[in-house]
């Protein structure tokens, strides 16, 4: 009798481990900048380094990742620290690539910055001001990974010309579209001041700003569309603007990478200028398209053409507004 009682609680136990729906379970091991397996405190910060933390379980259904004990694992504001909390909702935007790497919002890189607890790093998936002593990261999962795409020996050549000529659209897809990872304003009236990485986007007679985007390896032989987005203020659930002028916003390409420390004076300098359009609330533009530089950081600036004064804070929850790179 023992032993069908031992039996059957392995059995219950096993049940319980196989996901439901399209809800699929795993672990993390980090590897780049700093490795090991991701472990998670008692109040659901998730960690490296900490040898003393267990592996932790995900699991993710739908773009959405909880934890073993089911809490919802969100990005906590303002330095978008990736933990678990009891009630939360999780955060949207979370893929499993064909290689088994953890993107968010199609980015496989992540920052993991030291804590001085443990040896442990807590994770990140933008670089802020308030953090220091980060290290760029890659996770990978242990399962759930989806097959890898087949790609056709020669493509119909009416697809390519469509995606060249018509760009990848402006509407961000789970996985198909890059976010910025660092927005640097720069002001001519302080030319030597640098302000650090910011949330918000802002276009003044002084002040433009610089967007970083990280383009991951797997973008290799896609086609990227800059596009801005500026939805209707009544539209917006987590973000807001301000704006006037006539919207006269000149954008372009820059000959390298924006950082913290980049200010008026020593902004790098305009490699291609995209054209001024004319913005206005409750529209979307496509700026330019390209062929995705995979593995590359890019910036695009934003200047003023006009009178326009825009300030937004960046933001991909509904409706989307801001900068970012479309993938098709």
């Amino acid at each position: 009798m023992r032993s069908f009682f031992n039996i059957a609680a392995f059995t219950a136990g096993a049940q319980a481990l196989v996901p439901r729906g399209s809800s699929c379970c795993f672990h993390l091991t980090a590897s780049g900048g700093s490795s090991g397996p991701v472990g998670q405190l008692s109040d659901g910060q998730n960690r490296i380094g900490d040898n003393s933390l267990s592996p932790a379980q995900f699991c993710i259904d739908s773009g959405s990742i909880t934890d073993g004990s089911g809490r919802g694992c969100i990005l906590t504001p303002p330095t978008t620290q990736f933990q678990c909390d009891v009630g939360a909702t999780p955060t949207p935007g979370f893929s499993i690539n064909s290689s088994g790497m953890l993107e968010f919002q199609g980015n496989t890189n992540f920052i993991a910055c030291e804590t001085g607890q443990n040896g442990g790093l807590n994770i990140h998936t933008t670089a802020s001001s308030a953090l220091s002593q980060c290290k760029t990261i890659q996770l990978t999962a242990d399962s759930c990974v989806p097959p890898a795409p087949t790609t056709p020996a020669q493509p119909p050549p009416a697809a390519t010309t469509s995606a060249a000529s018509n760009g990848c659209g402006t509407t961000l897809n789970s996985g198909q579209f890059e976010f910025p990872h660092l927005i640097i304003p720069i002001d001519s009236s302080s030319p030597n001041t640098a302000f650090g990485t910011q949330f918000n986007g802002k276009v003044t007679s002084s002040v433009s700003s610089i967007f970083n985007f990280d383009i991951p390896r797997s973008d290799s032989g896609k086609t990227c569309s800059l596009v801005f987005l500026f939805p209707k203020q009544a539209d917006l659930q987590t973000s807001s603007f301000t704006f006037s002028g006539d919207g006269k916003i000149d954008f372009a390409a820059l000959s390298q990478a924006a950082t913290s420390s980049t200010t008026f004076n020593n902004a790098p300098s305009v490699s291609k200028d995209l054209g001024t359009i004319t913005v206005s609330p409750g529209n979307s533009f496509v700026v330019s398209t390209f062929s995705c530089p995979a593995g590359q950081t890019v910036a695009f600036e934003m200047k003023n053409a006009g009178s326009t004064s825009l300030e937004f804070f960046e933001d991909f929850n509904p409706s989307p507004i801001g900068l970012f790179i479309t993938v098709c």
